[in-house]
């Protein structure tokens, strides 16, 4: 056969398909794929922490302090023993608590936060208890997080970290575009666990706060002032306060025939740490 050479086709290693419907298909195609892995990792970490013992949980946490997790405790801030007391009497209204034990610690932060750790520690940022303004509000806090506790969400959260890490490795040798495109997927997928906890440890928190001072007074209090105070976003990014999830905590109670009205208690003088400083000697 005689050979005869000749110049290429243009249309050869030139796909049919426009550009922007294969970068169309390429986001679709990667936003099916990690939804889906997330959805099932998720599934795989909630079934997996109901394996997991409370008490085997508790015995192998419990050195986990604020210190011992990167935070600078502040071990001697006379609140925490107030927060202390608070807590104690709170889990005492659990009765069937599977813990064998709850604790509590503060850390040094401007940052407005509270979060649920294993091993039973609830950890508080020094702003939060200046942002507080009653006991009532305190509680609420603290029970909130004891409603982690009863759902065993923060280890679900913990485990889901753990494997959307996973994930995230995985799609790491493919450049920054895809990992980042997955990491946002994955975050807004998230979200559908969250707003549930989050909604049954509001109730499970106001169930405590009824049980141990008779009504639920003041309780929301707290979030109907960083709903409206944009300074305390930190807080909002993992406990969203919004008016809607004031108002279901209303209707909650009010399904319950609980007290919305009664008197808060108050606590010690000074507490916040500007006061106690303008009133400390120069």
């Amino acid at each position: 056969m005689e050979f005869k050479p000749r110049v290429p086709r243009e249309d050869v290693n030139v796909s049919p398909t426009h550009p922007l419907r294969e970068a169309a298909t390429l986001v679709v195609g990667v936003a099916a794929i990690v939804a889906v892995a997330f959805a099932l990792l998720a599934w795989s970490v909630d079934f997996l922490v109901t394996w997991i013992p409370p008490e085997t949980e508790a015995r192998v946490f419990a050195h986990l302090s604020a210190e011992s997790a990167g935070a600078r405790s502040t071990a001697d801030d006379e609140r925490m023993e107030t927060a202390r007391r608070v807590l104690e009497r709170l889990a005492a209204r659990w009765p069937d608590a599977p813990y064998p034990s709850f604790r509590v610690d503060v850390f040094d932060s401007e940052d407005l936060n509270a979060g649920a750790l294993p091993g039973g520690l609830i950890v508080v940022t020094s702003q939060l208890l200046d942002e507080v303004e009653t006991e009532n509000e305190l509680a609420f806090v603290l029970g909130h997080e004891l409603g982690h506790f009863r759902g065993r969400h923060h280890l679900r959260r913990l485990g889901r970290g753990a494997a959307w890490g996973l994930v995230l490795a995985v799609l790491g040798g493919s450049g920054d575009t895809v990992p980042n495109l997955a990491s946002l997927i994955g975050g807004l997928t998230a979200r559908g666990f969250d707003r549930g906890q989050e909604r049954d440890a509001d109730h499970f928190g106001l169930q405590l706060v009824q049980a141990e001072y008779g009504h639920v007074a003041a309780a929301s209090d707290f979030l109907e002032r960083l709903d409206e105070d944009s300074r305390l976003i930190a807080y909002l990014s993992t406990h969203p306060a919004s008016g809607e999830r004031i108002e279901e905590l209303g209707d909650f109670a009010r399904e319950r025939g609980w007290a919305l009205t009664g008197r808060p208690v108050a606590l010690p003088t000074p507490w916040r740490r500007a006061a106690a400083n303008e009133e400390s000697p120069r």
